[in-house]
């Protein structure tokens, strides 16, 4: 049975491990190369090898009851949209008061992990980790989880831009970027048009003389303000608009929200629109980037063609010359180069991983990766879930199916992925999101219920069923039940509203005469509405009425003619 884990990486995929496997009577050791827990989300003015890096400005485009842990709400009084410096806080927050800061070893990289030669016996793994001064130090763990994320290994790939070598400005990939300082008054080329390059096209548009966003295909572009001012996620990711996603048409669902995306802004005027519908590829997520290209402060253009010197040509032909700078939003390249070769189990453009956490291939199940997923939907409930299920069976609680099947189901998923989704070698999976936090609930049993709840708390069945898809709901029941669980989603709403509540407001009160005047230009509407089909065509109206009178006085008038 399993007693001691590693743990790689004290990001938020790792303190959710710290967590499970402490949950679960175990001992975690996690091992940190940085001084701080957090991440990617522990901002550094340098970027630093082999490990993520964001710029000064960033904001998370989650909001914060979609993106925290299940059993620790962010404090109501936090923005929605967090800058990084308060996720980052959250998270010191989260592990101080679980205590799991007493568990990570920082400044500590790991090397490399290998099987003990009596694996086959005892399931046991060798992981050789360094210190910062450069010693080396050999541990033994029953089992290891791999939380070291997957936004560490920029890909730039020069190769695919003939002339780069000519190119007599600076470039560099978004992972080196901190911030616009360095653009002022310059002519700046963003390549790719993910959610970092479309932060880094308007942010350095404040200041650039020009920016040019370059895209191989375009991106469905939404908003993190919806409807009435809610955060998008609040307002869509629910177990009904998911109900709907599955009984409706994919035909009728890409209609439905390219409509209402084109209603705010048409995507084919804005030169926005992919090759792709909408829900085959996660969409980007900027309200700034339309504006930015309405008021000509970014220009969209094709896939860059060539290089020459300092002109940039594209591929319609057209060219830009005097160019600055060039920014590389090209994306990262997955890899674990501490897992030995014998542990990785490939399937299409992807690591071949159980559910998306255990390579189907090993003897025993004592490796699982947390937090190598990717969905429309915040990392953390998503990690920490997986965590979970990760405890549970390391623990021996819950069972995993034979090697056999388990590679089965991978090359299953992969198949479906590739049917349902845009794969790519940078984007090898994609779930969703709703889907895969129930699926693996399932796995743990704590998904919850909706038919039970609508018999034993209908109060709480129409929160779950009408309400987001928080995190809390796999608190409700089952193994690691919170008693909060309920309480957090009946008042979720009530810390999104107040970090708003800034100015008091007079309550509006309801008036006889504010109804009088809705409902006189109710009808001063329908009047100009029957007046105008009146003069356009005098018969509509009289036929519509003749229509509708009682069978029965015809009936009566046919009677007295014969």
């Amino acid at each position: 049975m399993v007693h001691r884990v590693a743990v790689i990486g004290a990001g938020p995929s790792g303190l959710s491990s710290v967590k499970a496997c402490l949950d679960e009577g175990m001992l975690p050791t996690c091992f940190e190369s940085s001084d701080d827990v957090g991440g990617l989300w522990k901002f550094k003015e340098v970027s630093e090898p082999n490990r993520a890096s964001i710029y000064r400005s960033l904001t998370i485009n989650i909001s914060k009851e979609m993106m925290c842990y299940s059993d620790f709400p962010i404090p109501a009084d936090y923005p929605n949209y967090m800058h990084h410096s308060k996720i980052l806080t959250y998270f010191r927050m989260y592990a101080e008061h679980f205590k799991l800061l007493q568990h990570i070893h920082f400044q500590t990289s790991v090397k490399n992990i290998k099987q003990r030669p009596d694996f086959s016996l005892s399931g046991q793994w060798e992981v050789v980790t360094e210190s910062k001064d450069g010693q080396q130090e050999s541990h033994v763990f029953d089992a290891v989880i791999c939380c070291s994320g997957h936004y560490t290994h920029p890909n730039l790939p020069l190769k695919d831009f003939p002339g780069i070598e000519t190119f007599e400005g600076k470039y560099f990939h978004s992972w080196d970027y901190k911030g616009p300082e360095d653009m002022s008054g310059k002519r700046v080329v963003v390549i790719g048009i993910g959610n970092s390059g479309g932060d880094i096209a308007v942010e350095s548009s404040r200041l650039a003389e020009q920016v040019y966003m370059s895209t191989r295909s375009g991106a469905w572009i939404v908003r993190q303000v919806s409807d009435n001012g809610l955060p998008l996620d609040m307002k869509y990711s629910t177990r009904f608009v998911h109900i709907l996603f599955q009984l409706l048409p994919i035909k009728v669902l890409n209609w439905i929200g390219e409509n209402k995306l084109n209603a705010m802004y048409d995507h084919s005027m804005y030169a926005l629109k992919p090759k792709h519908r909408l829900v085959l590829q996660i969409p980007v997520i900027n309200d700034d980037l339309p504006f930015k290209i309405l008021s000509g402060s970014v220009i969209l253009k094709p896939n860059v063609k060539e290089i020459r010197g300092s002109t940039v040509v594209f591929d319609d032909g057209s060219t830009e010359e005097k160019v600055d700078t060039i920014v590389f939003a090209t994306g990262y390249n997955y890899d674990f180069p501490y897992m030995p070769s014998n542990a990785v189990y490939k399937s299409g453009h992807r690591v071949g991983l159980y559910k998306h956490i255990f390579p189907p291939n090993l003897e025993h199940p004592t490796l699982a990766v947390v937090g190598f997923i990717h969905a429309l939907g915040a990392i953390m409930p998503q990690a920490e879930m997986q965590a979970r299920w990760v405890a549970s069976v390391f623990k021996e609680h819950k069972k995993l199916p034979s090697n056999r099947a388990m590679m089965k189901a991978v090359d299953k998923d992969t198949k479906d992925m590739e049917n349902n989704y845009i794969l790519s070698r940078l984007t090898p999976l994609q779930v969703d999101f709703v889907s895969y936090m129930d699926d693996i609930a399932g796995e743990v049993g704590v998904r919850p219920s909706l038919l039970w709840l609508f018999f034993t708390d209908y109060p709480l069945f129409q929160r779950v069923l009408w309400g987001p898809v928080t995190a809390y709901q796999y608190r409700l029941k089952g193994p690691g039940k919170w008693e909060g669980a309920r309480r957090a989603i009946f008042t979720q709403f009530d810390r999104m509203f107040q970090p708003l509540k800034t100015r008091k407001l007079e309550a509006e009160e309801a008036s006889v005469f504010g109804l009088l005047i809705k409902l006189s230009l109710a009808v001063m509407a329908g009047g100009a509405a029957v007046y105008y089909v009146h003069v356009r065509n005098p018969t509509t109206i009289p036929t519509l009425l003749s229509n509708l009178r009682p069978q029965t006085v015809w009936t009566c008038c046919i009677d007295q003619t014969m």
